[in-house]
């Protein structure tokens, strides 16, 4: 049993299928943003060259900083992420799942966030902290329409929140989002997903033309290997649980079905790559604005109507 649960962890849908997966998403990212700017972009292999070389150089640490904060955050960050996609993995692909997933799955989440503000805060750099108060900006902001949008399918499952038993209501009823209530949590959906993965226009943490990758500046080496192998997971992830929550999840019944799958995977990636490249960086006070003005109550209006089983 415990050989079993180390295979999900460590190989499939965990760490080697993840973190492999989601270089070539990146690697796709980046070529159809290349395109989009009319560059060519890089060679397929370019992410796993990239984590490698990381995994090669050396660890510069801050003088005068807490180095064990600086030193862990990056670890525990990592560790969320990969539990969390081994979760909804095993939901996706094995239809297997623990009691109230989502809920582990939501504090996930939020621990990721929490150890790189931590661990940006920690390194005493201007840009380092500017960074680390967006990010804790942003995560107050996207933070509430993300739970928002999650409980949509809690409730038309007849609030349950394990992904199995939503997957399940799905197979009999029909797929969430052919619901009005579904169809505006979704929409939601990504665009907290585009937040929590600090992408355009949500890259206000980050924003290298303005503070030069903020939260990770002063990262280098294996620990900087972590961070961008986190956020090229994330990109697996975070879009199958998506699928799972509105689209009816996968089935492997036939080619059709698995292909049908697979697009609606590509076809949320594709939007949320769409979106990076189609709008600007948006200002911190602009985007807290944007989710507690608009994108939270748009959220609460679909768990309203979910409630009166629209």
């Amino acid at each position: 049993m415990i050989f079993k649960y180390l295979f999900y962890l460590l190989i499939f849908p965990g760490f080697l299928f993840v973190s492999v997966f989601g270089m070539i998403v990146g690697w796709v990212d980046r070529k159809v943003s290349a395109r989009v700017q009319f560059r060519v972009g890089p060679p397929f292999f370019q992410n796993f060259y990239d984590i490698f070389k990381l995994w090669g150089k050396e660890v510069i640490l801050v003088k005068n900083s807490p180095y064990f904060i600086f030193v862990i955050a990056p670890i525990i960050a990592f560790a969320s992420v990969l539990i969390t996609s081994t979760l909804v993995g095993t939901a996706f692909f094995f239809n297997l799942g623990i009691g109230g997933d989502l809920i582990f799955i939501i504090y996930l989440m939020i621990i990721y966030s929490v150890a790189l503000i931590l661990g940006a805060s920690s390194t005493g750099n201007i840009y380092s902290s500017i960074g680390a108060g967006r990010e804790m900006k942003l995560l107050l902001s996207d933070e509430l329409a993300f739970i928002l949008v999650i409980l949509v399918p809690i409730i038309h499952a007849g609030y349950k929140i394990d992904l199995i038993q939503i997957l399940d209501y799905q197979q009999v009823n029909g797929m969430i989002i052919g619901s009005a209530s579904g169809i505006i949590a979704f929409i939601v959906g990504i665009i907290c997903l585009q937040a929590k993965m600090a992408m355009v226009p949500f890259d206000i943490p980050e924003a290298e033309t303005e503070i030069i990758e903020g939260t990770l500046i002063e990262y280098s080496g294996p620990l900087l290997a972590f961070w961008k192998l986190s956020h090229f997971m994330m990109y697996v992830f975070m879009p199958l649980l998506l699928v799972i929550l509105f689209w009816g999840g996968i089935s492997f019944a036939s080619i059709g079905s698995i292909i049908a799958g697979v697009l609606k995977y590509l076809l949320i990636v594709v939007i949320m790559i769409l979106i990076k490249n189609t709008n600007p960086r948006v200002r911190i006070d602009t985007a807290i604005i944007f989710f507690w003005k608009y994108a939270s109550p748009l959220a609460l209006i679909a768990v309203i109507l979910a409630i009166l089983g629209a």
